[in-house]
């Protein structure tokens, strides 16, 4: 770098010869310029070690071609930047300031493919389809921060790693996460044939949205308790090894975790026996661990299946019943009963329950493994 540039850099503090990092620092600022950094978009970086480490990350998420303002965007989509906004606001994205340099030449094409799927289905039905989707990707960016933070930052600088070192490790891991756009396809392409097969076997007669399935409710049992005892990180540790564990049950069995609710998860089966299964295996995965207390409830019935969410009366009815079980129980209806048979299981009458939202008492059971 010339002298006018490092002392460019000097004026926005950015560099410090008498630092004590001094030499580090100007080895970072050498390396992003030969990552094809301007001073310009250093300084821009905000002047801060931490941000000037994931500048060349930054470039690499960007790409190489000129950023466009909104309304430069919308030009090349052929859209009003209000509906462009629209479309951003539904995907969860903040608003972009009229002269802010916020988009790629793909942009245009990608809310121009909106307009073609509004033509198709509407606007409000796509812009809500939008939302599901802007929904699941913002938790995928934020797995992605958090992914890098703890496996990689906070081993490196706890091993005394340089500036650069972090820099170069930023890099590494933007240009690994290229591989996510074709995954993300191949999956998707998977899921949709399964959730086709699903909603095919599911299916009320006559109805669009209507599926007979079996909705289930698994949560732990003195969770708000041991969230005083435990630390954050101890906490968000429990809940994930219990979301993990019930994400694979659930699609080891034909089913689909729907949500994660706090410390509640809930999943849909098209086969009675199935959620059965899944609820019983989650209590016995976690008998012996005093932590992860298990319970949950089971409803067979119509469910409303609308942007990628089940709704009506029986998943109600499933919510209500798991609280009402105790440590490793799992109650169910007697619809659920009879449409499970009894082959494999075992169900114990649990009385008739009067429950809120409900004008009739509901007979339950206590299901368990074996004959009856």
């Amino acid at each position: 770098m010339t002298p006018a540039e490092i002392a460019a850099l000097q004026a926005a503090g950015l560099y410090d010869p008498a630092a004590p990092n001094a030499a580090d620092r100007l080895a970072l600022i050498e390396w992003l310029a030969a990552q094809g950094a301007s001073v310009d978009a250093m300084i821009a970086s905000g002047g801060r070690g931490a941000t000037l480490t994931g500048l060349a990350g930054d470039l690499a998420l960007r790409g190489p071609a000129a950023r466009l303002t909104l309304r430069e965007v919308a030009d090349l989509a052929g859209m009003a930047p209000e509906r462009i906004e629209a479309i951003r606001r539904a995907s969860g994205l903040p608003p972009a300031a009229a002269e802010e340099r916020l988009f790629g030449p793909d942009d245009a094409s990608a809310f121009a493919s909106f307009g073609l799927a509004a033509s198709l289905f509407g606007e409000e039905p796509t812009l809500h389809f939008i939302r599901v989707v802007g929904s699941a990707l913002a938790r995928v960016a934020e797995a992605a921060v958090s992914l890098f933070l703890v496996t990689i930052e906070e081993p490196l600088r706890a091993a005394g790693g340089t500036e650069t070192q972090l820099a170069k490790a930023n890099l590494q891991v933007m240009e690994a996460l290229r591989i996510i756009p074709p995954v993300t396809y191949s999956l998707l392409r998977a899921h949709l044939e399964t959730a086709i097969r699903r909603m095919r076997s599911a299916r009320e007669a006559q109805s669009v949205d209507l599926v007979r399935m079996t909705v289930g409710f698994v949560d732990l049992v003195g969770f708000t308790t041991l969230s005083q005892a435990l630390s954050v990180r101890e906490l968000a540790d429990l809940v994930a090894e219990f979301e993990a564990v019930a994400q694979d049950l659930v699609a080891a069995r034909d089913g689909r975790l729907v949500k994660l609710i706090g410390d509640e998860v809930m999943f849909v089966t098209v086969a009675a026996s199935a959620a059965c299964d899944v609820a019983l295996a989650l209590v016995e995965r976690f008998w012996h661990d005093a932590a992860i207390t298990p319970r949950g409830g089971l409803a067979t019935g119509p469910l409303l299946m609308r942007s990628g969410d089940y709704f009506g009366p029986i998943v109600n009815l499933a919510a209500r019943i798991a609280e009402l079980a105790v440590p490793h129980e799992i109650l169910v209806t007697d619809e659920l009963r009879l449409s499970a048979g009894e082959t494999g299981w075992r169900f114990e009458p649990a009385g008739k329950r009067l429950l809120k939202g409900f004008e009739q008492p509901v007979t339950l059971y206590a299901v368990q493994r074996g004959r009856a």
